[in-house]
Protein backbone atom coordinates (compact mmCIF):
# COMPACT_ATOMS: atom_id res chain seq x y z
CA UNK A 1 0.00 0.00 0.00
CA UNK A 2 1.17 3.51 -0.81
CA UNK A 3 0.02 6.30 1.50
CA UNK A 4 0.13 10.06 1.03
CA UNK A 5 0.24 12.28 4.12
CA UNK A 6 -0.22 16.05 3.71
CA UNK A 7 2.10 18.18 5.82
CA UNK A 8 0.20 21.19 7.06
CA UNK A 9 1.09 23.89 9.53
CA UNK A 10 4.12 25.44 7.85
CA UNK A 11 4.43 29.16 8.54
CA UNK A 12 4.54 31.66 5.70
CA UNK A 13 7.92 31.01 4.10
CA UNK A 14 10.29 33.95 3.82
CA UNK A 15 13.67 34.37 2.10
CA UNK A 16 16.44 32.79 4.16
CA UNK A 17 14.19 30.33 6.02
CA UNK A 18 15.65 26.85 6.51
CA UNK A 19 12.96 24.97 4.66
CA UNK A 20 14.31 21.55 5.62
CA UNK A 21 13.97 22.34 9.32
CA UNK A 22 10.46 23.72 8.83
CA UNK A 23 9.40 20.61 6.89
CA UNK A 24 10.80 18.34 9.58
CA UNK A 25 8.94 20.30 12.24
CA UNK A 26 5.72 20.06 10.21
CA UNK A 27 6.15 16.29 9.92
CA UNK A 28 6.64 16.00 13.68
CA UNK A 29 3.60 18.20 14.31
CA UNK A 30 1.58 15.92 12.05
CA UNK A 31 2.75 12.97 14.17
CA UNK A 32 4.39 11.54 11.09
CA UNK A 33 7.93 10.53 11.96
CA UNK A 34 10.04 10.37 8.81
CA UNK A 35 11.29 6.88 8.04
CA UNK A 36 13.78 5.14 5.76
CA UNK A 37 12.48 4.97 2.21
CA UNK A 38 10.00 7.83 2.50
CA UNK A 39 9.58 10.28 -0.37
CA UNK A 40 8.96 13.93 0.52
CA UNK A 41 7.31 15.93 -2.26
CA UNK A 42 7.67 19.71 -1.86
CA UNK A 43 5.99 22.34 -4.02
CA UNK A 44 8.32 24.68 -5.84
CA UNK A 45 6.71 27.82 -4.50
CA UNK A 46 7.89 27.38 -0.91
CA UNK A 47 11.34 26.38 -2.17
CA UNK A 48 11.55 29.51 -4.30
CA UNK A 49 10.36 31.72 -1.43
CA UNK A 50 12.97 30.29 0.94
CA UNK A 51 15.66 30.86 -1.70
CA UNK A 52 14.57 34.45 -2.33
CA UNK A 53 13.30 33.81 -5.85
CA UNK A 54 10.70 36.56 -5.47
CA UNK A 55 10.51 39.46 -7.92
CA UNK A 56 9.02 42.81 -6.94
CA UNK A 57 7.23 44.07 -10.03
CA UNK A 58 7.49 47.66 -8.84
CA UNK A 59 11.18 47.53 -9.76
CA UNK A 60 10.69 45.95 -13.19
CA UNK A 61 10.84 48.14 -16.30
CA UNK A 62 9.37 46.19 -19.24
CA UNK A 63 11.19 46.29 -22.56
CA UNK A 64 9.43 47.30 -25.75
CA UNK A 65 9.33 43.62 -26.73
CA UNK A 66 7.60 42.72 -23.45
CA UNK A 67 5.10 45.53 -23.97
CA UNK A 68 4.37 44.32 -27.48
CA UNK A 69 3.72 40.76 -26.29
CA UNK A 70 1.51 42.00 -23.46
CA UNK A 71 -0.56 44.09 -25.86
CA UNK A 72 -1.54 40.95 -27.77
CA UNK A 73 -3.19 39.33 -24.76
CA UNK A 74 -6.07 40.59 -22.66
CA UNK A 75 -5.10 41.80 -19.16
CA UNK A 76 -1.43 40.83 -19.57
CA UNK A 77 0.93 42.77 -17.29
CA UNK A 78 4.01 43.80 -19.34
CA UNK A 79 6.11 43.69 -16.17
CA UNK A 80 5.32 40.00 -15.73
CA UNK A 81 6.10 39.39 -19.40
CA UNK A 82 9.46 41.04 -18.82
CA UNK A 83 10.18 38.71 -15.88
CA UNK A 84 9.21 35.74 -18.05
CA UNK A 85 11.64 36.86 -20.77
CA UNK A 86 14.44 37.24 -18.23
CA UNK A 87 13.86 33.64 -17.11
CA UNK A 88 13.72 32.39 -20.71
CA UNK A 89 16.49 30.68 -22.64
CA UNK A 90 14.45 30.13 -25.80
CA UNK A 91 10.95 31.00 -26.96
CA UNK A 92 9.36 27.78 -28.18
CA UNK A 93 5.95 29.15 -29.16
CA UNK A 94 4.41 32.61 -28.99
CA UNK A 95 0.85 33.27 -30.05
CA UNK A 96 -1.70 35.93 -29.06
CA UNK A 97 0.46 37.02 -26.17
CA UNK A 98 0.90 33.52 -24.77
CA UNK A 99 4.43 32.22 -24.26
CA UNK A 100 5.76 28.66 -24.17
CA UNK A 101 9.45 28.85 -23.40
CA UNK A 102 12.52 26.86 -22.44
CA UNK A 103 14.00 27.94 -19.12
CA UNK A 104 17.67 28.05 -18.25
CA UNK A 105 17.35 24.70 -16.51
CA UNK A 106 15.82 23.17 -19.64
CA UNK A 107 12.14 23.00 -18.67
CA UNK A 108 9.66 23.78 -21.41
CA UNK A 109 6.57 25.37 -19.92
CA UNK A 110 4.21 28.31 -20.06
CA UNK A 111 5.60 31.65 -18.90
CA UNK A 112 8.89 30.11 -17.67
CA UNK A 113 7.06 28.98 -14.54
CA UNK A 114 6.61 32.59 -13.37
CA UNK A 115 3.57 32.65 -11.09
CA UNK A 116 1.70 35.37 -9.23
CA UNK A 117 -0.60 33.08 -7.22
CA UNK A 118 0.15 32.77 -3.50
CA UNK A 119 3.07 35.16 -3.87
CA UNK A 120 2.04 37.05 -0.74
CA UNK A 121 1.77 40.44 -2.44
CA UNK A 122 -0.15 41.78 -5.43
CA UNK A 123 3.06 43.30 -6.82
CA UNK A 124 5.29 40.23 -6.57
CA UNK A 125 5.73 37.06 -8.59
CA UNK A 126 7.58 33.83 -7.85
CA UNK A 127 10.13 32.38 -10.26
CA UNK A 128 11.54 28.86 -10.38
CA UNK A 129 14.59 27.87 -8.30
CA UNK A 130 17.89 28.35 -10.12
CA UNK A 131 18.82 24.69 -9.55
CA UNK A 132 15.89 22.55 -8.35
CA UNK A 133 18.15 19.48 -7.96
CA UNK A 134 20.40 21.40 -5.58
CA UNK A 135 17.31 22.55 -3.69
CA UNK A 136 16.15 18.94 -3.32
CA UNK A 137 19.62 17.80 -2.25
CA UNK A 138 19.82 20.44 0.49
CA UNK A 139 16.51 19.34 1.97
CA UNK A 140 17.39 15.63 1.69
CA UNK A 141 20.78 16.24 3.33
CA UNK A 142 19.21 18.10 6.26
CA UNK A 143 16.61 15.38 6.77
CA UNK A 144 19.27 12.67 6.72
CA UNK A 145 21.40 14.61 9.17
CA UNK A 146 18.51 15.12 11.61
CA UNK A 147 16.80 11.72 11.30
CA UNK A 148 19.51 9.32 10.15
CA UNK A 149 17.17 8.09 7.40
CA UNK A 150 17.63 8.27 3.65
CA UNK A 151 14.62 10.19 2.40
CA UNK A 152 14.09 11.02 -1.25
CA UNK A 153 12.98 14.57 -2.03
CA UNK A 154 11.10 15.79 -5.10
CA UNK A 155 10.56 19.49 -5.84
CA UNK A 156 7.50 19.99 -8.05
CA UNK A 157 5.64 22.55 -10.10
CA UNK A 158 2.36 22.48 -12.01
CA UNK A 159 2.65 22.42 -15.79
CA UNK A 160 0.26 22.08 -18.70
CA UNK A 161 0.83 19.23 -21.18
CA UNK A 162 0.82 19.05 -24.97
CA UNK A 163 -2.22 17.25 -26.39
CA UNK A 164 -3.89 16.99 -22.96
CA UNK A 165 -6.26 19.27 -21.07
CA UNK A 166 -5.60 20.18 -17.46
CA UNK A 167 -2.58 20.83 -15.27
CA UNK A 168 -0.44 18.18 -13.59
CA UNK A 169 2.35 18.42 -11.03
CA UNK A 170 5.74 17.53 -12.52
CA UNK A 171 9.09 16.86 -10.84
CA UNK A 172 11.66 19.63 -11.25
CA UNK A 173 14.29 18.68 -8.70
CA UNK A 174 15.05 15.15 -7.50
CA UNK A 175 17.38 13.85 -4.79
CA UNK A 176 17.76 10.42 -3.23
CA UNK A 177 16.20 8.44 -6.06
CA UNK A 178 16.33 8.14 -9.83
CA UNK A 179 13.80 10.27 -11.66
CA UNK A 180 13.31 7.47 -14.19
CA UNK A 181 12.59 3.78 -13.60
CA UNK A 182 14.21 1.85 -16.44
CA UNK A 183 12.35 -1.42 -17.07
CA UNK A 184 14.16 -2.28 -20.28
CA UNK A 185 15.47 -5.82 -20.17
CA UNK A 186 12.75 -7.04 -17.82
CA UNK A 187 9.74 -8.99 -19.07
CA UNK A 188 6.00 -8.43 -19.15
CA UNK A 189 3.38 -10.92 -17.89
CA UNK A 190 3.68 -12.88 -21.13
CA UNK A 191 7.44 -13.19 -20.80
CA UNK A 192 8.18 -10.69 -23.57
CA UNK A 193 11.28 -8.61 -23.03
CA UNK A 194 10.67 -4.88 -22.66
CA UNK A 195 12.74 -2.72 -24.99
CA UNK A 196 11.36 0.81 -24.57
CA UNK A 197 9.61 1.05 -21.20
CA UNK A 198 11.11 3.77 -18.99
CA UNK A 199 8.75 5.09 -16.32
CA UNK A 200 8.91 8.72 -15.18
CA UNK A 201 8.49 7.67 -11.55
CA UNK A 202 9.35 11.10 -10.11
CA UNK A 203 6.65 12.70 -12.25
CA UNK A 204 4.14 10.02 -11.20
CA UNK A 205 4.87 10.67 -7.52
CA UNK A 206 4.66 14.43 -8.10
CA UNK A 207 1.27 14.07 -9.79
CA UNK A 208 -0.04 11.92 -6.94
CA UNK A 209 1.08 14.46 -4.34
CA UNK A 210 -0.39 17.26 -6.44
CA UNK A 211 -3.88 15.93 -5.72
CA UNK A 212 -3.37 17.14 -2.14
CA UNK A 213 -1.32 20.28 -2.85
CA UNK A 214 -4.02 22.43 -4.45
CA UNK A 215 -3.37 26.16 -4.58
CA UNK A 216 -5.95 26.93 -1.91
CA UNK A 217 -5.24 23.94 0.34
CA UNK A 218 -2.29 25.35 2.26
CA UNK A 219 -0.43 22.06 1.81
CA UNK A 220 3.11 22.75 0.54
CA UNK A 221 4.47 19.23 1.03
CA UNK A 222 3.26 15.63 0.98
CA UNK A 223 4.94 12.58 2.50
CA UNK A 224 4.66 9.46 0.35
CA UNK A 225 5.24 6.13 2.11
CA UNK A 226 5.27 2.63 0.69
CA UNK A 227 6.64 3.32 -2.77
CA UNK A 228 9.60 1.02 -3.40
CA UNK A 229 12.62 2.58 -5.08
CA UNK A 230 16.36 2.11 -5.20
CA UNK A 231 18.22 4.92 -3.42
CA UNK A 232 20.32 6.94 -5.86
CA UNK A 233 21.71 10.45 -6.21
CA UNK A 234 18.99 11.42 -8.68
CA UNK A 235 18.43 14.44 -10.91
CA UNK A 236 15.34 16.00 -12.41
CA UNK A 237 17.31 16.80 -15.54
CA UNK A 238 16.93 13.15 -16.60
CA UNK A 239 13.27 13.97 -17.28
CA UNK A 240 14.13 16.48 -20.01
CA UNK A 241 14.07 14.79 -23.42
CA UNK A 242 17.40 15.32 -25.22
CA UNK A 243 17.13 17.54 -28.34
CA UNK A 244 18.22 14.71 -30.62
CA UNK A 245 15.28 12.59 -29.42
CA UNK A 246 12.73 15.41 -29.44
CA UNK A 247 10.63 15.16 -32.62
CA UNK A 248 8.82 18.42 -31.86
CA UNK A 249 11.76 20.72 -31.16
Amino acid sequence: MISLVPLAGLPAIRPGDDLGVLLLTAAESSRTALAEGDVLVVCQKVVSKAEGRIVDLRGVEPSSFARRIASLAEDKDPRIVEVVLRETKRIVKMERGHLIVETGAGWICANAGVDASNSGDADTVIVLPVDPDASARRIASLLHERTGHRIAVIVTDTFGRPWRQGLVDFALGVAGMDALLDLRGSTDLDGRELHHTVIAQADALAAAAGLLMRKNAGIPAVLIRGYEFTPAEGTGRDLVRPPELDMFR
